[in-house]
């Protein structure tokens, strides 16, 4: 059975959550009617006419709750709280080492430093805005302006496009945080992730690095799609935005939903997911990069969770099922790699690496779930397993340890 071909993709029907009006406990849906889009993909979005900040991973409501139930000494966020404060990433002692060109891929690699910095950046960002120590807000901001002032390239093989996407979602996630904040150099930490970041996510969209559109694994399309999206909303650039959403929604990569996941199997309630014949480690990766995708539109005002029938949930369900231990349905999953699109073959769904732990879930769990209110079980009894979630740090010192933000307990429970 051959994957679904992008152009054969219907129409989604699903009742947009734009236009939904929230007040102080979540988000803004100001929508602009005719704002521009890419010619990149299908048809043309509507990003908001006024963004909400803070409007990413953490909105308004995400940060309140936190702020309120911690004080309260309430679980499961005091257990996530504990997580958080006891990592040293988040200490207000952080010193950042800026460079101005970053390695991932070939000689010279040094990316280890950035995200290093960046998930101190963004947790010293939390414990800010979580308990108000000013201490953790001039750090973090110290991290990001240090940054600003010296990054001017991003390279390295294949992988710099891996480095663009991680890294330029997490970097502006943790600048969204601290808007405002006195001594922030926003406007420079913007120019940054339009200079460096920007134009490596776009090139690989557009691009793919010159190879077969299929050759390169969910994961870097959603890794890039990512970035681009953070990037619209923390420079309020609608044209990004709607970029992103609408390669989501139409693109001919493999982060595109229906390429992503490329069949559902509709008695079960699961989907299975593009890297599953691959590995779990990066099929579990890609929970987490599509969960973060979800949550920054909705944000936002959009529902991409619960796009085409909620096909991204049923994913979700299926390689939690399938972590957990028990058997899931597998289709002969096809795809051309290189630059000639030689054919290759997934027949079974892997068990490399099963069970592997990345703090993916609970933003999953308590949206469907909770949000919701749908029934999720395998999510549900997944992301139990492995609450409270920490962050960067607490999952290895490898890149794949610092590939999710984290702290879904702390900053999703409801």
């Amino acid at each position: 059975m051959s994957r679904t071909s992008p152009h054969q993709h219907l129409q989604n029907t699903e009742v947009s959550r734009r236009g939904l009006l929230k007040t102080a406990g979540g988000l803004t849906a100001a929508l602009a009617v005719g704002a521009s889009a890419t010619a990149l993909t299908g048809p043309a979005e509507a990003a908001p006419a006024t963004f909400t900040h803070p409007g990413m991973l953490h909105a308004y409501g995400e940060l309140n709750r936190a702020k309120v139930r911690v004080a309260a000494g309430n679980d499961p966020w005091l257990s996530g709280w504990n997580r958080l404060t006891a990592n040293g990433h988040s200490a207000s002692t952080w010193t950042p080492r800026p460079q101005a060109t970053v390695i991932r891929g070939g000689t010279g690699e040094n990316y280890t430093i950035l995200y290093n910095d960046i998930h101190a950046a963004y947790q010293n960002a939390l414990r800010w805005k979580i308990a108000g120590t000013a201490a953790n807000g001039d750090a973090a901001v110290r991290i990001l302006n240090a940054w600003s002032s010296t990054l001017t390239a991003v390279t390295g093989n294949a992988d710099r496009y891996l480095a663009a996407g991680i890294y330029g979602y997490q970097f502006a996630n943790a600048a969204e945080l601290m808007r405002g904040y006195s001594g922030f150099d926003l406007e420079r930490f913007k120019t940054m992730m339009l200079n460096v970041f920007y134009p490596l996510n776009d090139r690989f969209l557009r691009e793919h690095n010159d190879a077969c559109i299929t050759n390169y694994w969910a994961n870097w399309d959603l890794c890039t799609m990512n970035s681009i999206l953070a990037i619209g909303i923390l420079c309020d650039d609608g044209a990004k935005y709607d970029q992103a959403v609408n390669y989501f929604k139409n693109g001919a990569g493999n982060g595109a939903l229906r390429n992503a996941v490329p069949f559902v199997y509709e008695d079960q309630g699961l989907a299975q997911w593009q890297e599953s014949g691959r590995d779990q480690g990066h099929t579990v990766m890609g929970m987490g990069l599509m969960g973060a995708f979800c949550e920054m539109a909705w944000s936002q005002g959009e529902d991409l969770y619960g796009y085409d029938n909620n096909r991204f949930m049923k994913a979700a369900q299926y390689v939690a099922k399938y972590n957990l231990g028990e058997d899931v349905p597998f289709t002969t999953y096809r795809w051309g790699n290189g630059q000639n699109c030689a054919q290759q073959t997934h027949t079974v769904i892997s068990s490399a690496s099963r069970g592997h732990v990345r703090p993916v879930w609970d933003i999953l769990h308590y949206h469907y779930a909770r949000r919701r209110g749908l029934s999720v079980p395998y999510i549900t009894r997944i992301a139990e397993s492995v609450r409270p979630e920490g962050g960067g740090g607490d999952y290895g010192p490898n890149s794949g340890g610092f590939d999710q933000l984290g702290f879904g307990t702390l900053m999703y429970a409801k």
